[in-house]
């Protein structure tokens, strides 16, 4: 006898579960799962926004619509930006335009962790309204999206050592793409760092620190190229509308038409 969930009422179960943080995972469903249901019944699942999605598959998390991709990475990735600002129901939009007051503290700061400490366990993400409403009409786009946030996130939480807290805040642009993500950890660990697992901690923030860079860049690029390829395209269009303006004067000119 087959047990599966199936069929179009299998397909309701499992959009219904994910959209309920199915019960007994303390950590919401997997997007794996959202696939899932969506195999078995498409209807069920598209219907969810990317809001719905993100807050299913991480409960409690906070979600901002602004175009907060626009923030210099210089200034995202300083240690006194106000990155918990983002882990509220609202989110003032002058944080777009956040300049630093005076030097970089350091990570050993107290004013940076307790910023730090009050950020632990939460999540945040921050879309752009033109994504959001592309999302909107196209739901294969949100799904990949979120695949795309959630494996990024899974993957930067795997690099923690056993029992800390992570709390991570991820900024899109209007293309879906990774902009902006800062994230932190902290607790699970009573008796302090010793100094190898400090060495490894200041090498792990190193080597995000450079893959964010890393990502930064090539999305500058990335956006560079279309620019090139939009403006090659324009200068074509013009040459080929001046070459066709060129020919007809001519048969104009032939015909004696323009004598």
């Amino acid at each position: 006898m087959d047990f599966g969930v199936t069929g179009k009422l299998g397909g309701y179960y499992l959009a219904e579960q994910y959209r309920k943080n199915a019960a007994g995972k303390s950590g919401g469903v997997s997007f794996a799962e959202l696939a899932a249901a969506k195999a078995t019944e498409q209807s069920d699942v598209s219907g969810m926004s990317f809001k719905d999605m993100w807050q299913a598959r991480f409960p409690g998390a906070y979600y901002h619509t602004m175009d907060a991709y626009k923030i210099p990475q210089g200034a995202w990735q300083r240690y006194d930006f106000p990155h918990e600002k983002f882990f509220s129901d609202k989110v003032d939009e002058s944080i777009l335009n956040w300049k630093p007051s005076g030097a970089e503290p350091k990570l050993t700061d107290a004013s940076v962790q307790s910023r730090i400490d009050s950020t632990l366990g939460k999540k945040a993400i921050v879309v752009p309204p033109a994504l959001e409403e592309k999302m909107k009409n196209d739901p294969a786009l949100a799904q990949q999206v979120m695949a795309k946030v959630e494996s990024f996130i899974m993957k930067d939480q795997a690099t923690l050592p056993p029992g800390r807290i992570y709390s991570c805040v991820v900024v899109l642009d209007e293309n879906g793409e990774i902009a902006h993500a800062a994230g932190s950890s902290g607790g699970g660990n009573i008796s302090g760092p010793t100094e190898e697992e400090q060495r490894q901690f200041e090498a792990e923030q190193a080597a995000k620190k450079k893959r964010r860079e890393e990502y930064a860049r090539l999305n500058e690029e990335s956006a560079l190229k279309r620019r090139l390829m939009e403006q090659e395209a324009d200068e074509r269009y013009y040459q080929t509308s001046m070459t066709k303006k060129a020919v007809s004067i001519a048969a104009y000119e032939a015909a004696g038409i323009l004598k």
